[in-house]
């Protein structure tokens, strides 16, 4: 969720997760973190304004491998900006969040809508029901630490139906996330590689964009 105007949130109190050498969290951001971005702010990370965003979005969108698709995951919503563009390309699409005020400003940005619903979940503990032939992953899974982010390749694989899409996005720049935007991506590569490999990759000077294809049967699928 972090985009190129660099915001970031100090992490005190409950919510806090002790630093590595490199200054970097040791363990996964967890609800709290997110809760104190969204106090003060509704929008930090500015998905509905920066030129950032709205240049990746229609970059995510050409990347599509698919004109359509039949059921959608957005994990990591927010405020339902990108969910909302997925919705033309979707028969139904679910977004994940774990701020309940978020979702509510997602569910009012949706309204007209009526193929976008939004869920409560902090994955990769929470994970919704049903599965998928697109799932997004754009700018969450740097917020993992390498436990958690097995975890999430596992759900990703349970939940990914034969022939669907998988398509990660990743801010390169320098934060104190458990892993940085290359990082996330190619353990999630690395992780995947058995239900599904590669399809195509692009890269700027400020994201990555991968895109993977489990196969056409359900026989790679991890659990």
């Amino acid at each position: 969720m972090l985009g190129m105007n660099g915001v970031m949130g100090a992490e005190t109190g409950a919510g806090a997760s002790a630093e590595t050498a490199t200054g970097r969290r040791a363990t996964s951001l967890d609800t709290n973190y997110f809760m104190g971005m969204y106090a003060t702010d509704s929008d930090p990370w500015r998905f509905a304004t920066s030129a950032y965003e709205r240049d990746k979005y229609v970059a995510t969108l050409a990347a599509l491998p698919r004109a359509h698709y039949t059921s959608a995951l957005d994990v990591g919503c927010s405020i339902g900006v990108f969910t909302r563009q997925l919705c033309p390309r979707c028969d139904a699409v679910l977004g994940l969040d774990v701020v309940p005020s978020v979702l509510d400003a997602a569910r009012v940005r949706c309204a007209d809508r009526p193929n976008a619903r939004f869920q409560l979940a902090a994955v990769p503990a929470e994970w919704p029901d049903g599965r998928f032939d697109l799932i997004v992953i754009s700018e969450v899974a740097y917020y993992l630490d390498r436990a958690d982010l097995a975890r999430l390749v596992a759900r990703v694989g349970s939940a990914l139906l034969p022939g669907g899409d998988v398509v990660l996005v990743h801010w390169l720049g320098v934060a104190h996330y458990p892993l940085s935007g290359d990082d996330a991506a190619e353990g999630f590569i690395a992780g995947a590689r058995g239900f599904a490999p590669i399809l195509k990759q692009a890269r700027t000077a400020e994201y990555r964009l991968d895109v993977l294809r489990s196969a056409t049967s359900d026989a790679g699928a991890a659990r």
